[in-house]
């Protein structure tokens, strides 16, 4: 008995722990040539640019059995991080268990059970059978790339693609999207283009990453506030520290704090105020060498940088297998367990305002402590295999998020990391 763990990124690394911490048999497989995942930036598939780090503090992301050096910055850069998961594997032995350099090409159930993994690396291709699998590759390796009327004549580019804020010298730019990636090549952006306009379709909220002198993210840790008491106090505090974003340009949001991933990003207000940077209205329509956006306005631009998002990908699965519910996202339980196929995980479905990578490590500890119950407390597996099957628990907290595509697998972090120990803890085991 042995589970695949495809993808030796931060979900990765959790799944390898945790399996190995119930004495669990399993085989990784990464793409890349050692752990990290997008975290990388060698790696095939990363997406992290120069000035990359995080948006959340490390006390609030690190794993909780290893905290990261108090040497590491508040907010690390994909250097400190890359380190920090090298070290991860390291001392609990798991760079072993992997087989780097190895792409997943397909997962199939095999005949008689279990799952048949085949792979494309050193060794060639090879087909593996294995117990079950955990998929941990990530979210955030396949570009969403929107199509606009027209055609533009300049270079187009997804932040995918984006490195070093060299390619902006003496361009005239425009930014389609102000998520937090979009603010973040933006503020990279005016320091070497000729102009740098931000297109956006909605309004957001900007929290700063550090309020009363400390990480914005470390404060109210205790026992979480309703949402809407959170929101009213939260929306007075930002007043107080970013103002009104529509003083700049940008529409007034659509939804309350919270409903949507906020931008913690300051700076990208600090520069609409010294006039390095200009919001401009949605996109209608390419045409040329110009841009036509929605309020009639238009705007001749060198380059154009799509800061549109990710979409999920399983590229190596049948999506039925998932229950993909199309556009939107695989329906699981706890965006984890299938009901469907008992021996088949997803770690890593999550997006949550702070859920850290300690929220994923109590993912991977359900699922190890799932697969241990089976033998040692087979009612209690059972159990929750037929929760698995029935409605969906409440995981907002009571925010009403965004009705978007990117929102389908979107949770609140209290409200998500209750139920998952919720689960273990019913479960009875400790490794």
């Amino acid at each position: 008995m042995s589970y695949a763990v495809i993808g030796a990124g931060p979900s990765g690394l959790a799944a390898a722990r945790n399996l190995q911490r119930f004495g669990i048999p399993w085989q990784g497989y990464e793409l890349a040539d050692g752990v990290g995942g997008l975290w990388d930036a060698r790696a095939p598939r990363s997406t992290v640019y120069d000035s990359a780090h995080l948006i959340s503090s490390k006390t609030t992301t690190q794993f909780t059995e290893f905290p990261m050096d108090d040497a590491v910055a508040d907010y690390p850069s994909h250097r400190e991080l890359l380190a920090y998961f090298r070290a991860f594997a390291e001392h609990f032995d798991l760079e072993a268990g992997f087989r780097f350099g190895t792409e997943v090409t397909r997962v199939q159930p095999a005949d008689g059970g279990g799952y048949e993994v085949t792979t494309s690396g050193p060794e060639g291709e090879r087909t593996q059978h294995h117990t079950g699998v955990l998929l941990a590759n990530g979210t955030l390796s396949e570009p969403h790339v929107p199509t606009f009327p027209g055609h533009f004549d300049g270079e187009l580019l997804h932040t995918s693609a984006y490195k070093s804020p060299t390619i902006f010298a003496g361009k005239r730019v425009l930014i389609i999207g102000a998520g937090n990636s979009g603010c973040d090549i933006a503020v990279d952006a005016v320091h070497h283009a000729a102009a740098v306009d931000i297109s956006v379709r909605r309004g957001y909220h900007f929290v700063p990453k550090y309020l009363f002198g400390k990480p914005s993210d470390t404060l109210n840790q205790g026992r979480p506030l309703p949402a809407k008491i959170k929101q009213a106090l939260d929306s007075r505090v930002l007043r107080l520290f970013t103002g009104d974003p529509t003083r700049f340009g940008f529409p007034e949001p659509d939804h309350k704090l919270y409903e949507s991933h906020p931008i913690v990003n300051s700076l990208v207000l600090h520069h609409l105020g010294h006039g390095d940077l200009s919001v401009r209205a949605d996109v209608e329509r390419f045409d040329g060498s110009s841009v036509v956006f929605r309020d009639g306005v238009r705007r001749e631009y060198d380059m154009i940088v799509l800061a549109t998002g990710y979409r999920l990908h399983y590229p190596f699965i049948d999506r039925q297998l998932l229950r993909w519910n199309p556009p939107a996202a695989p329906d699981l339980y706890l965006n984890i367990l299938n009901p469907d196929q008992p021996d088949l995980f997803v770690l890593g479905m999550i997006e949550a305002s702070g859920i850290g990578w300690q929220g994923r490590y109590e993912q991977a500890e359900l699922v190890a402590s799932s697969l241990r119950a089976r033998t040692e407390r087979p009612a209690a597996a059972a159990a929750l295999q037929s929760r698995a099957r029935g409605p969906r628990p409440d995981l907002s907290g009571g925010y009403r998020y965004l009705g978007v595509e990117r929102m389908a697998y979107y949770v609140n972090k209290d409200a998500y990391r209750r139920a998952v120990r919720r689960e273990i803890d019913a479960l009875g085991l400790r490794p």
